[in-house]
């Protein structure tokens, strides 16, 4: 039997406007829905005191102190690697149970001789840890709905944030964040991982060398069967809340995993920039298929209470650049089909394809229309190693996190944070590659592919070149000492 559809709205989904949020934390600045804002190109105009964060340096750390918001699926995998890096003074979570978990594990590790506070008095008390003066960064780890309101009350704050993908769904709440780390003087970054994996820094540097020639188009996206046990089987908490997300948007929910790098390694923001997009989805089904025909979901299932899923199972979208370049955006959560990040770059000298492990290289005199792939593939990668993984490998293998990834998309932040340098991702970079999700999903509510303008996140400032990962190793007491 297959109960009808039924949907009933949590506090949050009633409280989408931010109104009570942003009155429980004291901050200024709409935080609402802006039609307007929706429509794609919109560009507010600068308020007062909103500066540019562009070449904004932190301000330098001894040691930096961290508040972690979230610890359960994602954030209790990360705390582990938090601890080794700097010092964790507070925890908070809905549920005490995994608040004290992270704070035992935390001190377990013996890197801290005072234990982290917890906090888990319910959905608000987010707000006690970010008045704290002891913490120079927050980190969140949360549903996505949260990722704004709990970001924008730590900059209010005085505390630079990292944010878990995305930093915000709705392109509202974006410019929102962008506007108040220019009002604050806190950066705001998407902690992007993948960017930190090997692969992906090898590519970055080759394209930078001009290994690649003059790049032409990329690919790059997020292809991951997320049925069971992430969407339907409670590996998350709340369990249906990444579910519901389909209810909501026919959009590209998490492209970012293989956009950011590509996006890096094209120079966005550094000298090129979005433009303009077009996304085009398949009908939504599998979902629906799913609940009706998996034994392991009951009749008593909580998405039997979800309204009807109206993103589609695949999304495609095309981005085209100022420089006349284009990304093709991929994201696939529902089907059944191996894990995937779709990541490619092509130039006029040659390609690569890091999911599937080969590249192809005129500048390197590769001919036949062979791939070189197995050893010549990592070869060729571990000549263009990016300076961090040899340094850290040991303590990536350690502290692991996809491959390593993790800690050291962590230890670099960490990194920047101590010595007084700009951000690797900053809030322009994690504006720009979350935009695809409230943008693709503007270009499909008419039902046919229409074009929608991407933002000038930056005001202008993308016309020049700076520095992101391609700065050389910089001298680093701690790496000395260790």
């Amino acid at each position: 039997m297959t109960p009808p559809p039924q949907f009933n709205p949590s506090r949050r989904d009633l409280l989408r406007s931010g109104a009570v949020l942003g009155a429980a934390a004291g901050l200024t600045g709409a935080v609402g829905a802006s039609a307007a804002a929706d429509e794609g190109g919109f560009e507010p105009a600068r308020g007062r005191g909103e500066k540019s964060m562009v070449d904004v340096p932190f301000e330098g750390f001894e040691q930096v102190r961290v508040g972690l918001i979230g610890v359960g699926n994602r954030g209790g995998d990360q705390d582990r690697r938090w601890a080794a890096v700097a010092t964790v003074t507070a925890v908070c979570d809905i549920r005490p149970d995994r608040v004290e978990r992270t704070i035992s594990r935390i001190m377990e590790q013996g890197f801290q001789d005072t234990p982290p506070v917890g906090y888990a008095d319910g959905e608000e008390d987010f707000l006690n840890l970010v008045r704290r003066d002891d913490i120079d960064l927050v980190y969140i780890a949360t549903p996505w709905e949260w990722h704004h309101p709990m970001a924008k009350a730590a900059m209010e704050h005085g505390k630079h944030v990292a944010v878990e993908l995305p930093i915000a769904p709705y392109l509202d709440d974006i410019w929102d964040l962008v506007r108040t780390s220019e009002r604050t003087r806190k950066h705001c970054m998407l902690l992007e991982n993948v960017n930190y994996f090997r692969p992906e820094m090898a590519m970055f540097n080759m394209a930078r060398q001009g290994i690649f020639g003059d790049l032409q188009h990329a690919s790059g996206g997020y292809v991951h069967d997320l049925r069971w046990p992430y969407l339907f089987g409670g590996a998350y908490h709340p369990e249906q809340w990444r579910r519901r997300w389909q209810t909501r948007m026919n959009a590209l929910h998490y492209p970012m995993h293989g956009l950011g790098p590509v996006s890096a390694a094209l120079g966005v923001n550094r000298g090129d920039r979005f433009e303009e997009l077009v996304a085009v989805a398949s009908v939504p089904k599998a979902l629906a298929l799913f609940r009706s025909e998996d034994p392991r979901v009951g009749e008593d299932h909580s998405s039997w209470d979800d309204r009807p899923y109206i993103s589609g199972d695949r999304h495609t979208c095309f981005v085209t650049t100022t420089n006349g370049r284009f990304i093709r955006v991929e994201h696939d959560v529902n089907s059944p089909h191996p894990y995937s990040r779709e990541t490619t770059l092509t130039g006029t000298r040659g390609s690569i394809e890091l999911d599937n492990s080969r590249v192809y290289l005129e500048s390197l005199g590769h001919q036949n229309h062979t791939w070189r792939t197995g050893n010549d593939y990592n070869t060729i990668l571990r000549q263009h190693d990016h300076w961090l993984w040899p340094t850290l490998e040991e303590l990536a293998d350690q502290y692991g996190g996809h491959g390593g990834g993790d800690f050291i998309s962590i230890w670099r932040l960490v990194q920047l944070m101590r010595l007084g340098m700009t951000p690797d991702i900053d809030v322009y970079d994690s504006a720009a590659w979350c935009s695809v999700i409230p943008l693709s999903h503007e270009s499909l509510k008419s039902g046919r592919m229409r074009p929608v303008k991407v933002p000038d996140f930056t005001r202008g400032h993308w016309q020049r070149a700076r520095p992101t990962f391609d700065r050389p190793k910089p001298e680093d007491p701690w790496l000395k000492e260790s």
